[in-house]
C-alpha cells in the first residue's frame, strides 16, 4: 500500500481508509496560506517541509457563515451536521484516496470541486468520501478553495497589483489544486494525463468555468457537471447571480471596503479574517465569478454554447425536482401577455401546449413548468452538436424515491449520496434498491472517469444498461429511478419548444465560429 509518498514539497504520510486496501491522505497543502499579503492574491507556492507531513485529518474549512443546526433546514439535517468544524483563512489543502500499491499504476484521476453557491461548503462533507470510487481503481482528489468575499472579491487595488490575476481567487484555487494533481499524482499511482474534473451545483458551475478558461489547455481530459448549468428562462424567476464584469465587481469591492471602514488593499489585508467574515454576513451581498478577461474571458455558459471550450467528453445531469422554473403569472391574462412578450408570433403554439383553452391558471402553470437545469443542459447539448465539436455528452436525470419522514423528493444535491456511494453515512432509511442504484451510479461515474465512456460491467459481472450520448437527433438520457434505465423517449413537448425558442431568441448562437481562437 502507498501509505507514504514523496510529493514536490516533501514526504506525506497517509492512513488506511475504512477499507484498508485504500489509503487516504487528508490535508495536503497545495498552495501557501492565503493570509496577510496573500489575501486576495492568486494561490502562491507551498514552502517545503521537513520530516513527514502526517496527512491524517481534514484541514480547516474555508471562511464562511458558521453552521447553525436547524431541524427545519434539510441541509443541516443532511450534511452540515457539525457546527464545530475548525474554520480558518488558511484553507488551501486537498485530500487524496488511492487504491494503488505502487507509483507506476497510472490509474485514472478524479478531481472534485464541492458546491455551496461559492459561499459555503467544504471537502470534509461526509458524502464526498472518496473511498468507494477509489475501490473501483480511481485516485480521488477533493480540493478545498476560498469562498464568498475571500474568494471572489475584486478591487481596483487588486487589479493594479496583479493584472494577470485580478479576480476569481476561488476558481484559481481549484485550478491550482488541479495543477498540483497533474504535477504530483503519479506519486499516488495516478496518471497525470487522465484527469477528470467534476463538481455539483456551484462546483459543477466551477467545472464549466474551468472548461471555458483559456488557461487550462491540457489540464484535464474529461468533465462531470452535476446540477451545475443554469440559464434564465421565465422573467423574474430566481437565478444564481450572473457573472459580473470586472469593473462592476471592483466597484462592489470598493463599497465593501468602505463598509468595513477601510479604503486601501493594504488596510484590508491587515483586518482579522473573522471580522471580514462577520461584516460580509452583515453586508449581505453575493460574491461569485467575475468576467476578468484573464481566467474568465466571458460568461462560461455562453462561451460553451459558442464552442469556446476545451473539447473533452462531458457527463451532465440533474435531479428531477430541483430548480423548477414556473412562469410568474397571476392570471390567465398575465400568462398570455408573458407568452406574447417572450415568443412573439409563436406565442399561440406555446399557449396551446400549456392548455390555455382551459383558462385554468394552475393547470397552465403546471404544464409550463420545467426543470431549469435540464433546460440549460439540453440547450448546451444542442449547441455542442451544432458547433460540430464532436464532444460526447452523456445526460442523466436522477428521479429515485427518497425515503424519510420529511418526504423530500429529489431535492438539490441528494444524488451525491448515490454518485459517491456513501448512503451508509446518511440517516435516511435507504433499502436494497437504493444501494443497488448507488452501486450502478458509482460504476457509471467511475467508468466515465476512466475512459470518457460510462459503459461497462456492473459489480455483479453483468453489463450495465447501455448509456448512449445525448444528441439533438437522439435527445435521450439515463434515468436513475428505482433502477438505472436508458429511456429512449424525447423530452416533453414544452421542453422541446423552449429549447428551440432559445436558439431563436439568443443571437449569441449565431456568432459561433466568428471567434478564431476556439480551443481544442
Amino acid at each position: 500500500m502507498l501509505r507514504e509518498v514523496r510529493v514536490e514539497n516533501g514526504i506525506v504520510q497517509g492512513l488506511p481508509a475504512a477499507d484498508p486496501r485504500i489509503t487516504s491522505f487528508k490535508g495536503i497543502p497545495f498552495a501557501a496560506p492565503p493570509v496577510a499579503e496573500n489575501r486576495w492574491r492568486a494561490p502562491q507556492p507551498v514552502q517545503n517541509w521537513e520530516g513527514k507531513l502526517k496527512a491524517f485529518e481534514f484541514a480547516p474549512i474555508s471562511m464562511q457563515a458558521p453552521t447553525v443546526i436547524d431541524v427545519n433546514n434539510i441541509y443541516t439535517r443532511e450534511w452540515s451536521v457539525d457546527p464545530d468544524l475548525p474554520m480558518d483563512e488558511d484553507c488551501l489543502y486537498l485530500n487524496v484516496w488511492t487504491p494503488a500499491l505502487s507509483t507506476d499504476e497510472k490509474l485514472p484521476v478524479f478531481v472534485w470541486y464541492f458546491g455551496g453557491g461559492l459561499q459555503v461548503g467544504h471537502t470534509a462533507e461526509m458524502e464526498f468520501d472518496g473511498e468507494r470510487i477509489a475501490r473501483r481503481g480511481i485516485v480521488v482528489v477533493t480540493v478545498n478553495y476560498r469562498l464568498n468575499v475571500f474568494g471572489f472579491l475584486s478591487h481596483p487595488g487588486i487589479t493594479a497589483e496583479s493584472p494577470d490575476a485580478p479576480a476569481n481567487f476561488g476558481h484559481l484555487d481549484q485550478q491550482a489544486g488541479t495543477q498540483w494533481v497533474k504535477r504530483n499524482i503519479a506519486a499516488f499511482g495516478g496518471d497525470p494525463d487522465q484527469i477528470t474534473i467534476g463538481g455539483q451545483s456551484a462546483g459543477g458551475a466551477s467545472v464549466l468555468s474551468q472548461l471555458t478558461s483559456p488557461q487550462n489547455e491540457g489540464l484535464f481530459q474529461r468533465a462531470v457537471i452535476m446540477s451545475g448549468l443554469f440559464t434564465p428562462l421565465y422573467p423574474n424567476n430566481p437565478m444564481p447571480p450572473l457573472d459580473r464584469p470586472l469593473r462592476q465587481a471592483e466597484e462592489e469591492g470598493e463599497a465593501f471596503f468602505k463598509f468595513m471602514g477601510v479604503s486601501t488593499l493594504e488596510e484590508a489585508r491587515r483586518l482579522d479574517a473573522v471580522y471580514i467574515r462577520d461584516k460580509m454576513l452583515e453586508y449581505g451581498s453575493f460574491w461569485g465569478t467575475v468576467i476578468d478577461q484573464v481566467y474568465c474571458p466571458g460568461d462560461p455558459y455562453n462561451l460553451f454554447l459558442k464552442g469556446q471550450h476545451h473539447k473533452v467528453p462531458v457527463m451532465l445531469g440533474n435531479t428531477a425536482s430541483e430548480f423548477i422554473s414556473v412562469p410568474g403569472a397571476g392570471s390567465v391574462e398575465e400568462f398570455r401577455a408573458m407568452a406574447v412578450e417572450m415568443f412573439g408570433g409563436e406565442a399561440e403554439e406555446y399557449l396551446k401546449l400549456c392548455a390555455v383553452e382551459t383558462r385554468n391558471l394552475e393547470e397552465m402553470l403546471q404544464k409550463a413548468s420545467v426543470n431549469n437545469i435540464e433546460y440549460a443542459a439540453r440547450v448546451a447539448i444542442k449547441a455542442s452538436s451544432d458547433s460540430g465539436s464532436g464532444v460526447p455528452m452523456y445526460y442523466y436525470t436522477f428521479d429515485a424515491g427518497i425515503p424519510g419522514w420529511d418526504d423530500p423528493g429529489t431535492f438539490h444535491s441528494v444524488d451525491l449520496w448515490f454518485h459517491f456511494e456513501t448512503l451508509a453515512k446518511c440517516w435516511r432509511p435507504f433499502v436494497g434498491k437504493h444501494y443497488d442504484l448507488a452501486r450502478q451510479m458509482c460504476n457509471y461515474l467511475s467508468y466515465f472517469i476512466g475512459t470518457g465512456d460510462p459503459n461497462g460491467k456492473d459489480s455483479t459481472g453483468e453489463e450495465l444498461p447501455l448509456w448512449k450520448p445525448c444528441t439533438p437527433e437522439a435527445p435521450y438520457g439515463m434515468v436513475f429511478a428505482d433502477k438505472s434505465e436508458f429511456v429512449e423517449g424525447p423530452p416533453v413537448d414544452i421542453m422541446q419548444f423552449l429549447v428551440g425558442q432559445y436558439f431563436k431568441r439568443n443571437p449569441i448562437i449565431d456568432e459561433r465560429g466568428m471567434n478564431g481562437n476556439e480551443r481544442e
